[in-house]
């Protein structure tokens, strides 16, 4: 029989630290969520600006100061449109003037009827005794503290955002004050850089693809005759950024309102069939060829880190969760002792590339080179 590996105490002793610290950082991160998601989102935010800026910059000669304000508006403004669009939006289906609202009610009870005899189920609920067996107040409720809880978040983003930006100034005298020597300076340095560029290339690829998915779903939706084929095609867009749910709620949200617009199942049908069509084109062909090494992730990891950051910070962290993973990648693949994690995390084995490859042009790598200049 072959004897156990011996492992040396100082390594037992190493990897339960590590073990016990893992599960109080998850413990702190649930119950301080509540103020932990909105810095989370300012720092997204804040790496947005920063993209939109340099980009200014490099393809137009407005200068670094304008330009930073032009980040700013931009990122901004499309931060708090894109939540007025999506309120708006999801309230004009109970106020428009098609009376969609009117109908949802004989409707849903036709394809209960249709279903349950299509199961052989020859008493079938209403839709009214449905809802009626459910605690209507409490949902309310329920929902009306999502939607306080959206506005007050995003209150406090703005706040925490306004004081990073204020904060950035002093950013390089205190990386020169803890790191003093030049060598350790670089790194930290590159370190940040490899974060930056692998968050920046994420969202770079999900919004191009994004804006391209919503508008092939838009004249899809259009064609046959959906109403608010905007408001589900800027849906379909922003869900993008959600790994795995953001594609579900893509292809099957505009079929199951179409049941209940149209009289005959069909155009759900088509709906259902062209954007799952779609998805599939984009996710096994567009997605694949633009991500390059930007995403290098592997498909479980991204899993799981949906489900820890979905359960930790509810929405906020499914939209974060795959930026967090690059973040966490490239930052345990720095050091010696946390470097097979960063192997585990990646999908090809190389959390990122060799220092002497030098990366195509454009945003769509996100892996970058260590600064050239001089640290100092």
């Amino acid at each position: 029989m072959k004897p156990p590996i011996t492992l040396p105490t100082s390594t037992v002793a190493r990897n339960a630290l590590v073990l016990i610290a893992v599960v109080a950082g998850g413990a702190a991160l649930y119950w301080l969520r509540e103020i932990l998601t909105p810095l989370a989102m300012a720092i997204f935010l804040m790496i947005m600006i920063d993209g939109v800026k340099r980009s200014i910059e490099d393809r137009t000669p407005v200068p670094g100061r304008w330009a930073g304000a032009a980040a700013l508006v931009v990122v901004v403004v499309g931060f708090f449109a894109s939540i007025a669009f999506i309120a708006n939006g999801a309230f004009g289906f109970f106020t428009d003037a098609s009376d969609i609202s009117s109908r949802i009610g004989p409707r849903l009870d036709q394809i209960i009827l249709d279903g349950s005899h299509l199961l052989g189920i020859d008493a079938a609920p209403t839709a009214s005794e449905l809802i009626s067996r459910l605690d209507a107040p409490q949902y309310l409720a329920m929902v009306a503290r999502q939607a306080q809880g959206v506005v007050t978040g995003a209150i406090f983003v703005m706040i925490y955002l306004g004081f990073l930006l204020a904060s950035q100034s002093g950013f390089r005298r205190k990386i020169i004050g803890m790191f003093p020597e030049r060598t350790a300076r670089g790194e930290a340095l590159e370190v940040f850089q490899r974060v930056r560029g692998g968050v920046e290339g994420y969202l770079w690829v999900q919004t191009v693809t994004g804006a391209m998915i919503g508008a092939a779903a838009w004249l899809l939706m259009r064609a046959v005759g959906l109403e608010n084929a905007e408001f589900w095609a800027f849906v379909i867009f922003i869900v993008g950024f959600i790994p795995v749910l953001g594609g579900a709620v893509a292809g099957l949200a505009p079929p199951m309102f179409a049941l209940v617009q149209f009289e005959s199942y069909w155009p759900a049908l088509i709906l259902l069939g062209g954007l799952q069509a779609i998805l599939f084109v984009s996710g096994n062909f567009i997605q694949p060829r633009m991500q390059g090494d930007n995403q290098n992730i592997d498909p479980v990891v991204v899993l799981l880190s949906l489900a820890l950051w979905g359960q930790r910070w509810g929405v906020v962290g499914m939209f974060l969760s795959t930026p967090l993973a690059v973040m966490a990648m490239a930052v345990l693949a720095e050091f010696k002792g946390s470097r097979w994690m960063a192997i585990l995390l990646s999908g090809d084995g190389e959390p990122y590339a060799d220092a002497d490859e030098t990366p195509p042009p454009g945003p769509k790598r996100g892996r970058v080179n260590p600064p050239q200049g001089k640290a100092g």
